[in-house]
């Protein structure tokens, strides 16, 4: 028999290299079946990044009024997190919209010009996760009108990944030896190994508090609790006497 494989995943591929190896095929022989195997494990650590977004919406007769009074709130709100000791790198814009609203009347069956709404949003991201309440109620206080979020993750996950990729090599290498000694060999030979990493990436806020018109008397209680690192790990091996 012979299994035949790329020769960068003859030591190991991982899907986010940008750059692949130029393209070449390498043959190994085995003369006993092979086993593929997909594992995956995920490491539980302690967050130590928030992510929140506050956004700010105002009405108004003109397109102009409306974004020219929503630029004024929204410089309130974004003054307000610079001096809550948010770094200008951890403030990004991620929307800013303008859009005509209308009501419909029932009676004339028709609809009925309200004037203009615009909104403008940003992210703000807390490397002082204790702090996540405090700022949630700064936001509300200085004018946002809507918020997001929390979103934990981990600013250097290395470690954890580390440790995720030690996890998922012994476990492989438990479950092909039950299925080689099940086929009535002793042992296996790894082949290829590739990666595929999860865990830590972006993700679509959540919604905490929608229309929010006023801050509560205390600060807003947040949970970090912990978030969750992965690799997926496909495997194949030969079974050997």
């Amino acid at each position: 028999m012979r299994y035949v494989l790329p020769l960068a995943a003859a030591a190991m591929t991982v899907a986010a290299v940008a750059q692949p190896a130029a393209a070449a095929d390498v043959t190994i022989q085995t003369t006993n079946p092979v086993i593929e195997l997909s594992v995956y494990e995920q490491v539980e650590v302690e967050p130590d990044i928030v992510t929140i977004g506050a956004g700010v919406s105002t009405m108004a007769p003109t397109a102009v009024a409306a974004l020219r009074q929503n630029s004024a709130d929204m410089k309130k709100v974004i003054d307000r997190i610079k001096a809550l000791g948010v770094a200008e790198r951890d403030i990004q814009t991620t929307g800013i919209n303008l859009n005509a609203q209308y009501d419909y009347d029932q009676q004339n069956q028709r609809q009925v010009f309200r004037g203009y709404q615009a909104s403008n949003r940003v992210s703000v991201k807390l490397r002082q996760i204790q702090r996540a309440g405090e700022v949630l109620d700064a936001l509300v206080a200085a004018g946002a009108t809507d918020l997001s979020g929390p979103d934990f993750s981990v600013d250097d996950d290395t470690a954890a990944k580390a440790a995720a990729r030690k996890s998922a090599l012994e476990r492989a290498q438990r479950q092909a030896l039950e299925y080689a000694r099940f086929a009535g060999y002793s042992n296996v030979r790894l082949l290829q190994v590739s990666e595929s990493i999860t865990g830590n990436g972006p993700q679509p806020p959540r919604p905490v508090m929608a229309q929010a018109r006023m801050a509560s008397a205390e600060k807003a209680p947040v949970q970090p609790g912990v978030v969750g690192t992965g690799v997926n790990v496909s495997l194949t091996y030969e079974m050997v006497k």
